[in-house]
């Protein structure tokens, strides 16, 4: 049986005061604060902590962001690994740090973990609720929050 978890990143100013949140349902779910970051960081950061927080089990994770998404359909990380970490461009890989994690949590894992993806604020009932709890999180700062 497959785990779905909705991901979602929040971020005020780009970079600024910023949110993450995944949810499995409304009743297991997480979402905490980063007082200087960005959206992507900030959406790398939810699912990774999906997968941190679901050890075990194959993994669907649902994001309304292309970034996340795109790498893993659009298999980007071959591409880097294979060029050193450096983008189509020739540039430094963004976020290296983040995505050197989240590929341990995917590529590397004992698990299959898949990714779909889902417009956000289209009326996907979980989508708007990580998009809350990201929001939230990001207008709060400090701490994390889980249910």
């Amino acid at each position: 049986m497959t785990t779905v978890i909705h991901t979602d990143g929040s971020c005020r100013g780009n970079p600024g005061p910023g949110g993450w949140a995944w949810a499995e349902s409304v009743d297991r779910f997480a979402s905490g604060h980063d007082e200087h970051t960005t959206n992507q960081r900030m959406e790398l950061l939810a699912v990774i902590e999906a997968l941190a927080a679901t050890p075990e089990g194959d993994v669907e994770i649902v994001s309304d962001s292309n970034y996340v998404v795109k790498c893993f359909h659009d298999r980007w990380h071959v591409g880097w690994l294979r060029r050193g970490w450096k983008n189509s461009q020739g540039q430094a890989v963004a976020n290296r740090d983040l995505w050197e994690r989240l590929f341990e949590l995917t590529l590397d894992a004992p698990r299959t973990v898949t990714f779909r993806w889902v417009k956000g604020h289209s009326g996907d009932r979980m989508n708007e609720f990580v998009d809350a709890l990201a929001t939230a999180a990001a207008d709060a700062g400090g701490g994390r929050f889980a249910g």
